[in-house]
């Protein structure tokens, strides 16, 4: 069974020492260390980390935001872990999934995590209803009314008008046109 550290820094200019010297202080035997920002998911030493270790060894983090940056994100990193038989240890947040306490602890934020999933989810149904129920419709506005259509297709019409003029007149992109106007496309002529 073997103590695995991890040490990341978000910066150039930020020092990892002291996230070394806990690492060593609880007995890590080989530590993998790293400079990038917790949003980057391609983290070269924490997958070297996790590639070096074997079922039964444990990986320790000085602080929980070292591993992850979301709830969700931690959740995912230590399942993983978990299926490949590796432990996880926090030292700052006192979380070892290696003893039952501290499964007990993760399993909790998991269900929290999760809880608050379905919370977001169930308040942005409950709002969509309630906006569809006073006649708002959800999405962003079509970028042509029905009367701007009627005027680009009598513009369009006139055989020496192109879409790229329609379109210009109208205040959108030709691909909005097309968009609106599939037909629009054969009145396309040579400089539109």
């Amino acid at each position: 069974m073997l103590l695995v550290g991890y040490a990341r820094v978000s910066t150039q200019d930020q020092r990892p020492e002291l996230q070394l010297d806990a690492l060593s202080a609880v007995g890590c035997e080989k530590v993998f260390e790293e400079k990038a920002s917790a949003a980057q998911r391609d983290r070269p030493q924490l997958q070297a980390a996790i590639e070096y270790m074997r079922d039964g060894d444990t990986l320790v983090v000085w602080k929980l935001d070292r591993l992850a940056r979301s709830i969700k994100q931690l959740i995912e990193t230590v399942e993983m872990l978990e299926n490949r038989g590796i432990g996880f240890r926090s030292i700052t947040e006192t979380i070892d999934t290696t003893t039952s306490g501290g499964r007990l602890v993760f399993h909790i934020f998991a269900a929290l995590a999760e809880f608050e999933r379905s919370i977001i989810r169930e308040r942005t149904v409950a709002g969509l209803a309630s906006a569809k129920a006073r006649g708002r419709l959800g999405g962003r506005p079509p970028a042509l009314s029905s009367e701007d259509l009627t005027h680009a297709r009598a513009m369009l019409a006139d055989p020496e008008i192109t879409v790229a003029q329609v379109a210009k007149r109208l205040g959108v992109a030709p691909s909005t046109l097309y968009r609106h106007m599939p037909g629009a496309r054969s009145k396309v002529s040579e400089g539109s």
